[in-house]
């Protein structure tokens, strides 16, 4: 009896055992299959519109160092979507309530996000960051990703516009290189002087500068073209006024030759801006001086106008966290790796032609380094002191509409006298729906 006894109880143990094991193995297989996936949204390609080879080189080093910290954690991305599509493709995302926990955001989709409230705050994260220094950004690049007073997205890269300086042409004609301190009155005078018919066929075939827009020239006279809410504009501010007037001046030297991009590439064109992501492309090293075809050339500020300084728009590339993430921690850290890690921030240098935004990392002595050949201390400067466009639901409207009217008074299609009071009540009346 005692021998059944036992036999009984063993076989309860057993079965006991069985089922508790069984148990666990449900257990184990449902918590695999609920596997915590970090999903990350991105576009194939360059931010700035220039040639570039692995486009996601910085985000692999993100998502490696992001899983030696949680490897528990899998972190995923869709490649292949080309910048074009990306913006139809988040907007569907986030309409269908399945953007990414973290996605890139374009600058022209920033301001629609944040407005509809589909981005996450990250002051309380900020805040109680201790390993996250807010200050150690350009200031310039952090604004970008506030809306109002509140930030709703970390910069990862930025890019300013600088001057490209044709040093051959300059140096042909016995004119010394600008300094970064130039004045539009410098920029003026050297057009002046290197516009000219140089084989004597009686045609200009030498000039001073091509692409230089009115936004330029707004941005170094310190014009503020729209108030902070985006219910008004000042196109008709003193300061836009000389804006005006200096690009029909330049305007008035080529004499009516429209100068295209092929009379820079052949190096007749003394100067044009071009974005410091262009700069990278067409050299040979990161922030070395560049053989351009048969002309050697070099970067350097915007010239200043009589009211404003030697500056420039940053734009920057921004990365956000959904305000519907299920992860709102792993979506900060994975973030503060991306766009806050200074060693990711190097890898920008070398993987990409926008420029870290950090500034401890671009004065670092790599950088100084790989820039012996450029004055970082005044791309840092240009960092420093850029400025960032308005960010309202209607700024790209009513400046594709400035672009035209404005080019009608610099090319003397329209009168200049009283144009721009007639353009800021149009704008306005625009601004108001």
């Amino acid at each position: 009896m005692e021998d059944r006894g036992k036999g009984q109880r063993r076989s309860i143990f057993f079965a006991v055992a069985g089922i508790v094991l069984l148990l666990l193995a449900a257990v184990a297989y449902y918590v695999q299959g609920q596997e915590r996936v970090l999903r990350i949204g991105v576009f194939a390609g360059n931010n700035w519109g220039v040639p570039q080879g692995d486009s996601y080189a910085v985000l692999d080093a993100a998502v490696e160092g992001f899983r030696k910290e949680h490897p528990d954690i899998r972190v995923e991305y869709v490649s292949g979507i080309k910048k074009e599509d990306y913006a139809e493709w988040l907007a569907e995302q986030v309409m269908g309530g399945r953007e990414p926990d973290v996605f890139f955001i374009l600058s022209d989709d920033f301001n629609l996000y944040a407005s509809m409230g589909a981005l996450m705050d990250l002051s309380p994260f900020m805040e109680k960051d201790r390993d996250f220094r807010a200050e150690n950004y350009y200031k310039a690049a952090l604004d970008y990703g506030k809306y109002g007073e509140q930030p709703y997205a970390l910069p990862c890269e930025g890019v300013p516009t600088l001057m490209f300086v044709n040093k051959s042409l300059l140096a042909r004609e016995g004119i010394p290189m600008p300094g970064n301190d130039w004045t539009w009155r410098d920029f003026l005078d050297i057009c002046r002087r290197v516009t000219r018919d140089t084989d004597g066929d009686g045609a200009l075939d030498q000039f001073g500068c091509y692409d230089y827009t009115w936004q330029h020239a707004a941005i170094t006279n310190g014009v503020t073209l729209f108030r902070e809410d985006g219910r008004a504009s000042y196109f008709a501010d003193a300061r836009m006024e000389e804006a005006v007037s200096f690009l029909m001046d330049l305007r008035g030297i080529q004499k009516g030759r429209e100068i295209t991009s092929k009379d820079f590439d052949m190096g007749r064109v003394a100067f044009r801006p071009f974005s410091f992501a262009e700069y990278r492309t067409y050299k040979p090293y990161p922030w070395r001086i560049k053989k351009y075809m048969d002309f050697e050339w070099d970067c350097i500020k915007l010239p200043a106008g009589p009211r404003g300084d030697n500056v420039s728009q940053l734009d920057t590339l921004l990365v956000g966290m959904s305000v519907r993430t299920r992860m709102p921690e792993l979506s900060w850290d994975f973030m503060k790796k991306l766009c806050y890690d200074a060693e990711l921030q190097e890898r920008i240098l070398q993987n990409s032609q926008g420029l870290p935004v950090r500034r401890d990392v671009v004065l670092s002595a790599k950088a100084q380094t790989d820039g012996a050949d450029m004055d970082i201390a005044a791309i840092s400067e240009v960092m420093d002191e850029a400025v960032m466009p308005p960010k309202f639901k209607g700024y790209r409207a009513a400046m594709l509409y400035a672009d035209t009217e404005l080019a009608k008074i610099i090319n003397g299609t329209i009168p200049f006298n009283n144009s721009l009071n007639k353009l800021q009540k149009e704008i306005n009346a625009m601004l108001q729906y």
